[in-house]
This record gives structure tokens, C-alpha cells and sequence, in this order.
């Protein structure tokens, strides 16, 4: 797995953790930091889960307006959990870090999905950062 792939991973353990306890994602991130302070030897995945999660602060009404926008039927609120992790990590690397390719960011969101969340879910992904990405023109 490679190191991005594992900050996408950390990325997504943060903001479900926040989600779940009902605090804020900046507290969950600064739990995280913490933590990761004493593991040197995953600091390169950290780097980037760490940009990751602050983008997606800094983006979030925006990412979650996308969602909601495109994900026809099902509101944020309705979505498993591990699902919006996925989402708005997927919507940030798509509109907010040119640095990614448009079939990375969705090829490792589906991944994602299927190893950690339903069976129905990889599909959902896929096909709802798909219409972000062809709305945005990122496509």
C-alpha cells in the first residue's frame, strides 16, 4: 500500500472518529497529531492525511453541498458513516488538490468503500464522485 493510500486511510479513520463522537474534526486531528508524534516511522503518511483533513475543514460546506447535490435521494445524515469519510475525501482530492488525477482520487475512494464499508457502497462512490467530477469538468 502506498503512502498515500495510507494517509487516505488515516484521513478517513480521523473524520469518521469525529463523526461518530460527535466532535469536532479539528479535536479528532489534534488527537491524531498527538499520536502520530510518536510514531516517526508512518510520518510520511501523516503528512498527508494531515493535509488531507485540513482541506476538508477548510472546504467542508462546500464538499458537503456537492454531496448533497449530486447524491440523489440520500442526504449526508442518511449515508453510513464511514461513507461521508469517504465522500468528502474523494470530493476534496477531485475539486480542492489538482495534484491527484481525477481516476485516482475516485479509483481509491471505491476502493475504500469496499474494503470498509457495505457491498452497495464502492458502486454509490463511484458513481457519485463520477457526476462531481464530469459537473466539475475534472472528469
Amino acid at each position: 500500500m502506498s503512502a498515500r493510500s495510507k494517509a487516505r486511510k488515516r484521513a478517513i479513520d480521523i473524520l469518521y472518529s469525529a463523526d461518530v463522537r460527535s466532535i469536532a474534526v479539528r479535536e479528532a486531528l489534534t488527537a491524531e497529531a498527538k499520536r502520530a508524534a510518536s510514531e516517526p516511522a508512518r510520518e510520511a503518511s501523516w503528512l498527508y492525511a494531515r493535509e488531507i483533513v485540513d482541506g476538508v475543514i477548510d472546504h467542508q460546506a462546500e464538499i458537503d453541498e456537492q454531496i448533497e447535490t449530486y447524491a440523489q435521494g440520500w442526504t449526508l445524515e442518511r449515508m453510513p458513516v464511514v461513507d461521508r469519510a469517504v465522500l468528502r475525501i474523494g470530493v476534496w482530492e477531485l475539486l480542492f488538490n489538482p495534484e491527484i488525477p481525477t481516476g485516482v482520487a475516485i479509483n481509491e475512494a471505491v476502493e475504500s468503500a469496499k474494503t470498509l464499508s457495505t457491498d452497495e457502497s464502492a458502486g454509490f462512490v463511484n458513481g457519485l464522485l463520477g457526476k462531481i467530477a464530469e459537473a466539475a469538468g475534472v472528469a
